[in-house]
């Protein structure tokens, strides 16, 4: 994993993406005994409004616990994965929700239909 593993989990407020990011970040840290902080910013409208989570975890003591270049970054809608793309490292994992996402920066997206798999 190297000193330094950051995420970014996007997308719309509803989708359970600060939910996520506590438990990944719990995981992390209590069971992996890792260094962990997360952080999560989201829109004043309870759903539907922009949503962000970022996990970073580390090896060593966490000096900045804010993501600054993504190792993974997770979108789920369309203007998350314009956003926040240019953050993730030239080497960084772009997951995408393709319900959702219809354009992706990079021909590498590992493009799974989340929302629609829920649906079902």
């Amino acid at each position: 994993m190297g000193d330094r593993y950051e995420i970014c989990l996007s997308g719309s407020g509803g989708q359970g993406l600060i939910l996520a990011g506590i438990i990944l970040a719990e995981a992390a840290g209590v069971h992996e005994g890792k260094n962990v902080a997360q952080s999560q910013s989201y829109g004043p409208e309870a759903r539907g409004g922009a949503s962000k989570a970022e996990v970073v975890i580390s090896d060593e003591e966490i000096d900045y616990p804010m993501a600054t270049r993504l190792d993974l970054l997770l979108a789920m809608n369309q203007k998350s994965s314009d956003s926040f793309y240019f953050d993730l490292k030239p080497e960084g994992t772009l997951v995408v929700d393709s319900t959702f996402v219809s354009q992706t920066p990079t021909t590498k997206a590992i493009c799974i239909p989340f929302t629609e798999i829920a649906r079902k």
